[in-house]
């Protein structure tokens, strides 16, 4: 399970006196944590529920970094974007546009839609299908401009 790997790749981190590793798997535990003990949860944590706050944790590290570079500091975004790449190491490799392209014209196929009113359908299945490979916002502008 992705909690457990955090845990040890917490000590690995403490033993080779990686500090911004560290502080990341400690960040990524404590929201980890969070989530197993909310209402609801059952003191569980799924991989795939794990894989979305991973998501959410280097998307919001992203934005950051871009404020802190638009506010000319670049010694904060830095430091983000080294938090980003140690969240990244844990989530699958991102798709290209054009495998995208290629899940995306599978996806129409199988289900033919022909305009733009059946987005909605094609995105459904495509957003279930890359869930953690691909930004919404690309597949998004894709399948746009496939059933335009």
């Amino acid at each position: 399970m992705l909690f457990d790997q955090i845990s040890t790749d917490i000590k690995e981190a403490m033993k080779a006196r990686d500090k911004v590793r560290l502080e990341t798997l400690r960040n990524i535990k404590k929201v980890f944590i969070e989530a197993k003990t909310a209402p609801g949860a059952n003191d569980t944590l799924e991989d795939a529920d794990a894989m979305k706050i991973l998501q959410k944790l280097a998307k919001q590290g992203k934005e950051s970094a871009a404020t802190y570079t638009q506010q000319s500091r670049q010694d904060l975004a830095d430091a983000e974007l080294a938090q980003v790449a140690v969240i990244e190491e844990y989530l699958p490799k991102a798709l290209s546009e054009a495998e995208i392209e290629t899940i995306v014209k599978d996806i129409i196929a199988q289900t033919g839609a022909a305009s733009i009113k059946e987005m909605g359908k094609v995105m459904g299945i495509a957003s279930k299908k890359m869930a953690g490979q691909a930004d919404g916002g690309v597949i998004s502008g894709i399948v746009k401009r496939l059933l335009a």
